[in-house]
């Protein structure tokens, strides 16, 4: 759809009938996802629910889903162990799985669409807002913004260079920096490789890698160096295969796009499949800045939630 009523919107977690639950489709940089809204956190969402509501054929269709609902009614609803340090009960908290059903700690692209959501639903102003996820509190700040579109920035926290790691595609093999982004990434720099050659690996397929180093699974980004602050990267993601996009991997990419220039700091674009987005780095902090687009708004058919996904 091209347009749609803000005020429906806001709205849209009003209903008689705890079955009719209300989403928003919505991408940053076309990294898709389903934002269901669950502000009295009574969703159950389990693994059945999330790959029927993320399949692309049968149901809606996205790289994964964005619970929202506060910090401290999902922790006392027993969907989080604890709330993570330095975000509050009542902060609204980013609840990110995966297609596949799997839980993931951090969701970049996932970070802004969900700050945009907060806004165009009237659950936040305007500004920087404050967004719990399990890998901590990550301000975002919301400007530009319309029902269907906006321009996020999101302060990434200090991400964690954990060494060099290697990883194949289809015998493809590559080294990267291992770089925790409040989740696990290996970002592989490669010397000459270039937009073209990058198309044409097969990065679509799952990646080998060092269980051992990374015992729950890595993101890995494959990129060309920089070259006039610029790099071009593919990246498949754990629990979803190949995206269009990653925020917290794009993040990785620019750390090791610097490192790789022997640089600490600087901007770097990241050119993704799905678009632009510019990462600052300074004193280790990285700042992400970036769209959101939100397409469309509707309610969660009841065969997409199974008899146990709502607690009574």
């Amino acid at each position: 759809m091209t347009s749609f009523d803000p005020k429906a919107i806001a709205s849209a977690g009003a209903t008689d009938d705890a079955r009719e639950i209300k989403f928003l489709k919505g991408h940053g940089t076309e990294n898709d996802f389903v934002v269901v809204l669950d502000e009295s956190a009574s969703l159950r969402l389990s693994e059945v629910s999330i790959r029927s509501i993320t399949n692309r054929r049968s149901g809606i269709g996205g790289d994964g889903i964005l619970r929202v609902a506060r910090a401290g009614d999902l922790h006392a609803a027993g969907e989080l162990d604890a709330i993570p340090g330095g975000v509050d009960a009542g902060d609204w908290f980013m609840d990110y799985r995966n297609a596949d059903g799997s839980i993931a700690e951090m969701c970049g692209n996932g970070v802004r669409v969900f700050a945009h959501a907060l806004v165009a639903t009237g659950l936040a102003d305007a500004g920087e807002i404050r967004v719990g996820t399990r890998a901590g509190l990550r301000p975002a700040t919301v400007s530009d913004v319309t029902a269907e579109s906006a321009t996020v920035s999101v302060s990434m926290g200090v991400p964690e260079v954990l060494g060099v790691s290697t990883v194949s595609f289809e015998g493809h093999t590559f080294a990267g920096l291992a770089v925790d982004v409040g989740n696990p990434h290996v970002a592989a720099i490669v010397p000459r490789m270039t937009p073209e050659s990058l198309a044409t690996l097969p990065v679509d397929v799952s990646p080998s890698f060092d269980e051992g180093f990374f015992p729950n699974g890595v993101n890995v980004e494959i990129s060309t160096p920089l070259v006039d602050g610029e790099v071009t990267m593919r990246v498949h993601e754990r629990g979803a295969g190949e995206t269009r996009s990653c925020g917290t991997g794009i993040v990785a990419t620019a750390i090791a796009a610097l490192a790789d220039a022997e640089q600490n700091d600087g901007t770097v674009v990241v050119n993704v499949p799905g678009g632009r987005v510019q990462v600052e780095i300074v004193d280790g902090h990285a700042q992400m800045t970036g769209p959101s687009r939100l397409v469309a708004l509707g309610t969660l058919g009841e065969h997409l939630l199974k008899a146990d996904d709502v607690r009574e």
